[in-house]
């Protein structure tokens, strides 16, 4: 393919992906609600260019609980592409993806007063704006055995990966950003990383990445103005370094099913606050000296699933086991718990699902001890905040899904303060 023809193409790519509407039919089934585009889409695919459009809204309302009964609503717009750069220009093995976000809406947490420690609308955060989320070249190398991305990336897209099946953020994504999310970056955040993946065999691999950390780019006013930039600002403090182990057979442990079994842990070079003395090493509490600075932070995380019944990858149960614990210096919310299982296939549709799970966030005991002594505190965050959610998923068409959901949050930020929550949901996924 010469260079004009590959311009026409990615050009043509985007012209038709603001055209996509024009081209869907009701006969054009699939798994997008816009279709193949009369059979464009899948053209361009094969000559290395391919999309993800998608939309997810979450509505929330507390029934009980908090300071106010109210209402929220909040959603995403997913604008994304991959380039295949072997097809595209004959670099193989390596590929190019881009993807922007737009956050919109309210959060009930927030707003009615809930007090939690995980949000309700797990789609809302980070800046109710544009941002740049994904913008990096990935190369495979050795016929696949190494692999290595570089550019702007989520950490959670490749360490502590999990699925966002669940409305409440207890159950949702990169479990490790829940706890120490002030450096952590989850989506919709990006930082520049780079990441080798080494696949010690067809079912394993090890991979290590390092991340930037720069409170910069997860402040909600820094987006707003420059969240769709590719550009490096001030403000680095260190670099965030995870490492994981992972194994993902196909014929698992349990009946010949496939599961995935993940362990990693991480250390964070920059400096932090301690959330207990002062820099004096006494209590820290209202009026006390500055936060004692600690050198870096660390965690460890495991993230369990299998499908234990049914058929391989299709109709049946998968249970899954998530657990996270940050170091006692530096997290406020140092360990979280979630256990759950996911049916697909329920009442004989392949495409409907129920989700079940529940979980605890737990406050940091240092931190709790400190806030006992001072006499302004009026909350005292210790033990454990609990939530439990359920959801049944109607997926009427393969590109949609909507799925409403019934939470309950017990001991909401880990205090006798906040009365328990019930919250109804609706979480609705379209892939365009």
């Amino acid at each position: 393919m010469n260079i004009i023809s590959r311009k026409t193409t990615i050009a043509a790519a985007l012209s038709l992906g603001l055209l996509a509407p024009q081209f869907a039919s009701a006969a054009d089934a699939g798994p997008y609600l816009f279709g193949d585009w009369n059979g464009q889409r899948s053209r361009l695919a094969e000559q290395g260019v391919s999309f993800d459009f998608g939309y997810t809204s979450e509505l929330a309302h507390n029934s009980s609980g908090g300071a106010r009964e109210l209402t929220r609503y909040s959603d995403q717009w997913v604008l994304g592409s991959r380039l295949d750069l072997g097809r595209l220009w004959g670099w193989q093995g390596a590929s190019f993806k881009a993807t922007v976000t737009n956050r919109n809406g309210k959060n009930l947490s927030t707003d009615a007063g809930l007090g939690t420690f995980q949000q309700v609308q797990e789609v809302y955060g980070r800046g109710q704006t544009w941002r740049l989320t994904d913008f990096h070249l990935e190369q495979a190398l050795l016929d696949g055995r190494l692999v290595l991305k570089a550019g702007r990336m989520g950490i959670g897209a490749d360490f502590a990966g999990f699925s966002c099946d669940f409305q409440n953020l207890s159950f949702c994504g990169s479990q490790p950003g829940n706890l120490v999310g002030s450096y952590w970056a989850n989506w919709p955040v990006s930082v520049w990383a780079g990441v080798a993946k080494v696949n010690t065999s067809r079912e394993s691999y090890l991979q290590l990445g390092v991340y930037q950390v720069n409170p910069r780019y997860l402040d909600d006013g820094y987006a707003v103005r420059k969240g769709l930039h590719p550009n490096n600002p001030h403000g680095t403090t260190g670099a965030l370094i995870p490492v994981e182990f992972g194994w993902q057979p196909q014929a698992g442990l349990y009946r010949g099913l496939p599961g995935s079994y993940k362990v990693g842990a991480w250390y964070n070079t920059s400096d932090g606050d301690d959330v207990a003395l002062d820099a004096l090493r006494r209590p820290l509490v209202a009026g006390s000296a500055d936060a004692l600075r600690r050198d870096g932070a660390y965690g460890v995380y495991v993230n369990l699933e299998q499908q234990v019944t049914g058929s391989a990858g299709g109709r049946g149960a998968t249970v899954f086991l998530n657990a996270t614990q940050a170091d006692k210096f530096t997290a406020s919310t140092d360990r979280q718990v979630a256990v759950g299982m996911e049916y697909k296939g329920a009442f004989d549709r392949p495409r409907d699902m129920i989700g079940v799970a529940i979980g605890a966030t737990h406050a940091n005991g240092r931190r709790a001890a400190a806030q006992r002594g001072d006499e302004a505190a009026h909350a005292v965050p210790h033990g454990y905040e609990y939530a439990a959610e359920v959801f049944y998923s109607w997926s009427p068409l393969p590109s949609v899904s909507i799925r409403p959901n019934l939470q309950y949050v017990k001991h909401p930020g880990a205090s006798t303060w906040n009365h328990d929550a019930v919250v109804l949901g609706l979480k609705t996924s379209v892939a365009f």
